[in-house]
């Protein structure tokens, strides 16, 4: 399916873990010199496998300690429609995943904001987008797992 190769990888194993490693340090974890390591990973970068490089803020220091999951229902199901909503959801700075689902729900949103009464603002900016059929929210009481890192042992490398 893909044509990445165990350098690749593990260039991106690498990566997931630490995105500010410098080309040395990368090309020594991987086993390769540096410019063919330097080559890969611009290759990766250019058909999109590494999508960005961030830094991930602890969101509990900054302030944003809660978070939300949103289930919404509509009986809207045409492109337009999605396309006002997807736009104006997308618009909303406390939605970190938005998802069109299968089955009961339509739609997941995953939201962080400051407490209940923040929470309570996103809700009335939400029901103002777009005509919905339900909103039911589940508040996170602990996040037991987080990571941004795919599970890439998961996939056969050539």
């Amino acid at each position: 399916m893909n044509e990445l190769d165990r350098y690749d990888y593990a260039i991106l194993s690498a990566l997931q873990g630490d995105g500010t490693l410098s080309i040395a340090q990368l090309s020594e974890r991987v086993g390769l010199s540096t410019t063919p390591c330097w080559k890969r990973v611009r290759r990766l970068e250019e058909e999109g496998y590494i999508e960005s490089r961030v830094a991930i803020v602890n969101r509990r220091k900054v302030g944003l300690p809660v978070t939300v999951f949103v289930s919404v229902r509509t009986s809207q199901h045409d492109e337009k429609w999605l396309a006002r909503f997807a736009a104006a959801v997308i618009a909303l700075p406390e939605v970190l995943e938005f998802h069109r689902m299968s089955g009961d729900i339509d739609y997941l949103l995953k939201v962080v904001t400051s407490d209940i009464e923040g929470y309570d603002r996103f809700y009335k900016k939400l029901i103002k987008v777009a005509q919905l059929t339900g909103v039911s929210s589940a508040f996170s009481m602990e996040q037991i797992k987080f990571t941004t890192a795919l599970p890439l042992e998961l996939v056969s490398h050539q």
